[in-house]
């Protein structure tokens, strides 16, 4: 009797990587080992990168080509129905080549070599299951980047797929999970995706159901938020003592039942009270929001970028029109997954 044959590894695995909201965020107080609590609404949404990997013989290499996804990078200007176009050169090898033009903020480069997290996140894959081959990554990057829309984390949790399924390593969800969270504390949630409560420091994760899928439209301003100082204000002001414990009540209540989006964006984003001298830029982008009808507009992670529900009738390109700002918008609607993976 022969053997059974055992199943081809597939030659190239492609896993779409999306972009989330925090539906609400609370920061809390600091904990022993430096992190601070949090209480947020994680959502997955249908902006995402790309990861595209293919085996090589050893090492691993990451080519990163960036593709403009705003649905309107400033006033009157509407892409044709495909809404994407390609914006630069590629980024080869350790550093990144530009072209001649500007990329806009919605897509600023991001590390190309050895601080990349997709490159991070392989190498730690291969320390922990004694991988020898190596891999070449392409990434397309579509999400904004140090916008607080886990582009990076997402990218993340798409290197530990892509490694998992191209070489059939067979992690299982429990080691998936534990290389995620070495990795940060958004790379859980990226690799688990949907809808989800998240607590500690994000990576203890209560999955959601929400009541019915939503749109939101996104603004990503030209200026950016550092995370580190970001907190650091929390503590100053104390921020993060302000109420925890009615935030914690107020989530739990929250996860009683299907999760109305509207009811989480009234958690609020202690970090839009961090943000210093950005303080009225981001009050300005919130106000025009509201004139143009999104509703809630939030602060989504530490930022910089603000997003808000839009109506189910509501035209996209309509409201992009009104809009009165050149900051870039993108257009998304919530996902009960995190990442979709094709293998070749």
């Amino acid at each position: 009797m022969s053997r059974p044959r055992r199943a081809a590894r597939p030659r190239r695995v492609t896993v779409e990587a999306c972009a989330k909201l925090n539906l609400g965020l609370r920061v809390g107080p600091r904990r022993a080992d430096g992190y601070h609590e949090i209480a947020t609404f994680f959502q997955s949404v249908s902006l995402a990168d790309t990861l595209n990997a293919a085996p090589a013989r050893r090492g691993f290499s990451l080519r990163i080509v960036y593709e403009d996804a705003a649905l309107r990078r400033a006033v009157g200007q509407i892409p044709g129905p495909a809404g994407l176009r390609r914006k630069v050169a590629r980024a080869r090898g350790p550093a990144t080549r530009w072209g001649g033009r500007s990329i806009g903020p919605a897509l600023e480069r991001v590390p190309a070599g050895a601080g990349n997290l997709v490159l991070r996140a392989a190498r730690l894959v291969a320390r922990s299951t004694g991988l020898e081959r190596g891999t070449r990554f392409t990434l397309i990057k579509r999400i904004p980047t140090r916008s607080g829309l886990g582009g990076g984390s997402a990218d993340a949790a798409a290197a530990i797929v892509a490694l998992d399924r191209l070489f059939a390593l067979r992690l299982g969800g429990a080691r998936r999970m534990a290389l995620a969270v070495r990795l940060g504390s958004d790379v859980p949630f990226a690799l688990r995706g949907g809808t989800a409560l998240g607590l500690g420091r994000g990576e203890r994760l209560i999955p959601v159901r929400l009541a019915a899928p939503f749109r939101a439209l996104i603004a990503v301003p030209r200026w950016r938020v550092s995370t580190a100082r970001a907190f650091n204000q929390i503590d100053l002001k104390n921020l993060g003592l302000t109420g925890w414990a009615s935030n914690l009540r107020f989530v739990q209540k929250l996860t009683a039942r299907r999760l109305k989006p509207d009811r989480a964006l009234g958690l609020g984003n202690t970090m839009e009270r961090a943000l210093g001298a950005r303080r009225s830029d981001f009050l300005s982008l919130r106000a025009r929001l509201r004139a143009v009808g999104i509703r809630n507009p939030l602060m989504t992670g530490s930022g910089s970028a603000v997003f808000g529900l839009i109506e189910s009738r509501t035209s996209f390109a309509e409201v992009a029109r009104r809009f009165k700002g050149d900051e870039p918008l993108f257009a998304v609607r919530s996902l009960g997954l995190g990442q979709r993976v094709v293998s070749r």
